[in-house]
């Protein structure tokens, strides 16, 4: 039988040697696995922390609540007060017919002839119509919640026409009333006036304007004006007049509506 020779060892090379003689190197751990198992762990001790305090609560007695009851006061015995009259409280009045509150036409005065064949009244779109844009006043009095206005008005001879009117709103939200009146007030302060206050009334004011509106083919036209808030009524009071609105006049008139108010 032949005999096979083992195979002879390989001779070393010089690869061979220099890896001989390199030391194994460790390979270096990333960092990043490291701070992953960490909050793992962290995440890991907090669930278990808020499972646990869940099943401490759970094994606890309910903490009763206070009682919603309220003790028993006792009753007061006798009649109660007396409802307030209409002089004490004033929504007995502007709660009734508006009209009535308006200041009588004087002796001697011709009616308004605008207020031919009118009733007192003014609905939302007639009021409207009175400013410069009653487009735009029209929006502004649905929002501010107009109710209802009540007018009259009478001529003095040939000299002065007068026009008052009682504005009332719901006032449901907030003061529109005492707003309202302070627009009115707004425009005389544009320009060229004497004005006073009315006396009780707070804010209210009467105004005379200095210069007279001009316009082309007719007579220069003067006018005065008061504005005040009673609640939820705006008194309005204008007089125009083809010479200067004395003091007198428009004053008079003022406290004369407020009282009636």
């Amino acid at each position: 039988m032949d005999v096979v020779p083992a195979p002879a060892a390989a001779a070393p090379t010089v690869a061979d040697d220099a890896a001989a003689a390199v030391p194994d190197v460790p390979r270096r751990r990333r960092r990043g696995r490291t701070v992953a198992l960490i909050c793992a762990a962290a995440v890991l001790g907090l669930v278990a922390g808020t499972c646990a305090g869940y099943l401490v609560q759970a094994d606890r007695e309910p903490t009763p609540l206070p009682p919603l009851s309220q003790p028993v006061l006792p009753q007061a015995k006798g009649k109660g007060p007396e409802p307030l009259s209409a002089a004490q409280d004033r929504r007995v009045k502007t709660d009734g017919d508006l009209r009535e509150l308006l200041l009588d036409k004087p002796r001697g005065a011709k009616a308004a002839e605008w207020l031919d064949g009118s009733d007192g009244w003014m609905d939302l779109a007639a009021y409207a119509d009175v400013f410069e844009e009653p487009d735009v006043a029209f929006g502004t009095l649905v929002q501010d919640q107009f109710r209802r206005a009540a007018v009259t008005g009478w001529e003095v001879g040939d000299d002065y026409t007068v026009d008052i009117r009682l504005v009332q709103y719901r006032q449901e939200e907030y003061a529109a009333a005492a707003e309202a009146a302070l627009d009115g007030q707004h425009w005389p302060e544009q320009e060229r006036h004497d004005s006073w206050p009315i006396p009780g009334t707070g804010e209210g004011r009467a105004y005379v304007l200095a210069e007279p509106a001009t316009e082309p083919g007719y007579l220069p036209l003067y006018s005065a004006q008061a504005h005040v808030a009673r609640g939820d009524v705006v008194m309005e009071i204008w007089v125009y007049g083809s010479k200067p609105v004395p003091k007198k006049m428009i004053m008079s008139l003022a406290e004369r509506q407020v009282e009636r108010l």
